[in-house]
């Protein structure tokens, strides 16, 4: 329960998501993260670094741990779920949308 409480803390996804490639620097990171608070950034870095998920790999910047890595590559299935779910909800709605028309 502890892990999803953490993922489901704002822009904690994201941040991870951001990390998949390659380590960002803090500024490269919060651009990537549509510039968001740097207070909040710092706070998610710190909790994910407490964690072992995220470690700061100077200089090249924040990288996924091993143990992030590996998170990572457990949530791509839901990944993959939810872009198949994705598309055959956006056929729904235009089929909705077909079926109001009428």
């Amino acid at each position: 329960m502890a892990l999803l409480d953490m993922l489901g803390r704002r822009w904690v996804l994201r941040i991870l998501w951001e990390l998949r490639d390659r380590p960002l620097t803090f500024r490269e990171l919060r651009e990537q993260c549509d510039g968001m608070s740097p207070t909040v950034l710092n706070q998610r870095l710190r909790e994910l670094r407490d964690v072992d998920i995220v470690f700061l790999d100077d200089p090249a910047g924040y990288a996924l741990s091993a143990q992030g890595k590996e998170l990572l590559e457990a949530l791509m299935p839901l990944q993959r779920w939810a872009d198949r779910w994705g598309k055959g909800w956006e056929g729904s709605e235009d089929k909705s949308e077909g079926e109001t028309e009428s």
